[in-house]
């Protein structure tokens, strides 16, 4: 098992917080590719086996449980329940808007204000795994919400993984974004729907170069190897805030 993937930013009984990669699934059924949820009980499971995380994972599969999501080819911080109490704790915080959840993307193209919040009703088709804009009475609608705010490329270096400022582009806008709601796919379709793609996103921005059927397994070998591969998606979760599930202290993660 890989665990040079698993970027903890924080661990105690209760959570653990960490920063996913671009083009790392949080769950996968592919028995083949590495996914959050299995870096994270390997990491557990090794260290209550009081060997180091680089050796086997321990045979045991600890408790972990999957508080929110972010889509595949989105970087940023995510946050996971060691005990069952801890999760009911965040999930409950989760669904009644507690989470303050932050992304910053780089988009194509110019909002019309540099500041604003948008309001839709999204639907989500299952058989492409896409979701779209719609009126308020279409079967399955559900409303979304986002603010936005534009920002200089040099407060932007965490949309990459390597952290380094993103390169300016006159033709490129970048945004800080605050989710009210955590619909499928919402920052990317309210995005392209303001006439914004996000840079990168081969579902919703036509200019995207065609990122083929490759696996997250097989972009994250051609990276590691020094492999030129696609553009990726330029949208990070960098700042997660919420109350520690025991404790209920305020806590603020910021990918820097």
């Amino acid at each position: 098992m890989k665990t040079d993937l698993l970027s903890i930013l924080y661990e105690d009984n209760d959570i653990i917080v960490c920063r996913k990669p671009h083009g790392l699934p949080v769950q996968t059924r592919r028995a083949a590719d590495p996914d959050m949820e299995t870096l994270i009980k390997s990491h557990i499971a090794a260290n209550a086996a009081g060997i180091p995380s680089s050796k086997e994972p321990f045979s045991r599969q600890p408790y972990l449980a999957v508080i929110h999501r972010l889509d595949q080819p989105v970087a940023g911080i995510l946050v996971f329940a060691k005990t069952p109490a801890a999760a009911r704790e965040l999930n409950r915080q989760l669904q009644n808007g507690s989470f303050g959840k932050y992304y910053l993307a780089e988009t194509e193209g110019t909002p019309p204000v540099p500041e604003g919040t948008l309001e839709d009703y999204l639907v989500k088709d299952g058989r492409t795994n896409t979701s779209r804009i719609c009126d308020k009475g279409t079967p399955g609608a559900k409303p979304a919400r986002l603010h936005y705010r534009t920002i200089s490329p040099k407060s932007a270096g965490a949309l990459t993984d390597t952290g380094i400022p993103a390169k300016e582009n006159s033709a490129h806008t970048f945004l800080e974004i605050h989710l009210d709601t955590g619909r499928h796919h919402q920052i990317r379709v309210q995005l392209a729907h303001m006439g914004c793609p996000i840079v990168g996103d081969t579902k919703y921005n036509p200019s995207a170069p065609d990122a083929g059927n490759s696996s997250a397994s097989d972009g994250i070998r051609r990276e590691r190897s020094g492999q030129q591969d696609k553009q990726e998606l330029m949208l990070c979760a960098y700042k997660l805030s919420f109350l520690h599930p025991r404790t209920k202290e305020k806590m603020c993660f910021v990918l820097p």
